[in-house]
């Protein structure tokens, strides 16, 4: 296979991403790309990105194992990426330290708990729709996909709600892969003035929730002294630093991939009728659209970065050099027909093999991802459930997608509920 001799431009808007796809799996079991003017190998096989993933010759650590960090990080667009401080970017034993202080905000018995409020939250957004005169045309995604996530993870973290429009905006920033370096790093900026005020006012207002948790976890350890140093890592408790990009993380992943996850849902049932038929009909679960549609058109196509921590060989004679990043593309492994068959790039909720990569895979699969399941599943049971009448108000070919090469989902989903009367 003759592999091509620059690196292939990922497109940073995302409009032509399936083609996109398809000429990376073409290529191979990985590629050289270049995702706005940072090379990288783009990994779309879904055999060698699951060995990768699982393989301690890969880390996500950009400060221990990327020679260009420093660089990176003054010029790069996705620069915040790479160099947040927590969990997401950790490695090792800093890794496992991290994830075992977040873990219990996922307890089975957590989310289990949730799942009343959940139903409470669709229930109170779905009245408010059903207000609306026949006819009229709704946008979903800020109507339906965007409030049920931000309310989950405001109470789960404690958002206060005057701040919540505040963090979807940013958050919003941090996956638009359309701006410049300047007006990453001024969102960055408001994104973390937004972060510490939310710190500062748990600080004197604590509350019975996750960021109220950790910074008393943080704060006492630091009353106390210093812990003892993990093997390898650092100490045991969060530092500053840690304690605020933790929060980074759960907020913007708890918010962002949960909205795209519903936008495409609906979208995918309502351009796809025998499927939905199917769900109404009770044949399938509805659990299984939820699956078909993290396969078929996951939250996040591409994860950057990871890190090559010595020389890895692969099955195909290329060699990722030590220091090289690894790009996760993972909505084109999820529709690889070696894995998925030649109907890989079919919506079937039907399918027996739903294994996907939606999640990531590994150490650093995502600790959200049973609530993010319980949110779109109740939202489409209960969507569908009111509006059995619901339809797209635009052909599918308008829809417009987010200006993104990492979210995946639309700028609006325009619908109508009801028909029109008359």
């Amino acid at each position: 296979m003759a592999l091509p001799t620059e690196p292939i431009v990922l497109d940073p808007t995302g409009a032509r991403a399936h083609d996109e796809h398809r000429l990376l799996r073409g290529h191979g079991k990985a590629v050289r790309v270049d995702i706005l003017g940072v090379r990288a190998w783009s990994v779309a096989d879904p055999a060698l990105l699951k060995e990768l993933l699982t393989s301690p010759s890969v880390s996500k650590d950009a400060r221990a194992h990327w020679p260009e960090f420093g660089d990176v990080v003054q010029r790069w667009p996705l620069a915040l990426w790479v160099a947040v401080e927590n969990m997401f970017t950790a490695y090792g034993a800093d890794h496992r330290r991290l994830r075992r202080m977040i873990a219990p905000a996922f307890s089975h018995r957590r989310i289990t708990a949730l799942g009343e409020s959940i139903d409470a939250v669709v229930t109170g957004i779905l009245d408010r729709l059903d207000a609306l005169p026949p006819g009229e045309i709704v946008d979903l995604r800020e109507h339906l996909a965007y409030p049920l996530p931000i309310a989950v993870v405001s109470r789960l973290m404690g958002v206060p709600e005057e701040q919540q429009d505040s963090f979807r905006r940013v958050v919003d920033g941090v996956f638009d892969t359309t701006l410049t370096t300047e007006e990453s790093e001024a969102n960055t900026k408001a994104l973390y003035e937004a972060l510490q005020l939310l710190i500062d006012s748990k600080r004197t207002e604590p509350g019975d929730d996750m960021t109220s948790l950790l910074i008393s976890s943080r704060d006492e350890d630091a009353e106390g002294g210093a812990e003892a140093e993990s093997a390898g890592g650092k100490k045991g408790a969060l530092s500053e630093d840690e304690l605020r990009d933790t929060l980074l993380l759960m907020i913007s992943a708890g918010y962002e991939t949960t909205v795209n996850v519903i936008d495409q849902a609906v979208t995918q049932l309502l351009t796809h009728p025998e499927q939905l038929a199917l769900l109404r009909s009770g044949q399938v679960d509805w659990n299984d659209a939820v699956e078909e549609t993290l396969r078929f058109e996951p939250a996040v196509r591409h994860l950057p970065m990871r890190f090559a921590v010595t020389d890895i060989e692969l099955p195909d004679g290329q060699t990722i050099p030590r220091g090289e990043a690894i790009l996760a593309s993972y909505a084109a492994a999820n529709r690889h027909p070696d894995w998925h068959g030649e109907n890989a790039d079919s919506f079937e909720v039907t399918r027996t093999v739903k294994d996907h990569l939606a999640f990531g895979h590994g150490v650093h699969f995502c600790l959200g991802a049973p609530l993010a399941r319980l949110e779109v599943s109740t939202a489409l049971r209960l969507l569908f459930d009111r509006f059995p009448q619901l339809e797209l108000a635009v052909p599918v070919r308008e829809l417009k997608p987010l200006g993104s090469l990492l979210s995946n989902g639309h700028q609006s989903l325009p619908v109508r509920l009801r028909p029109a009367v008359g």
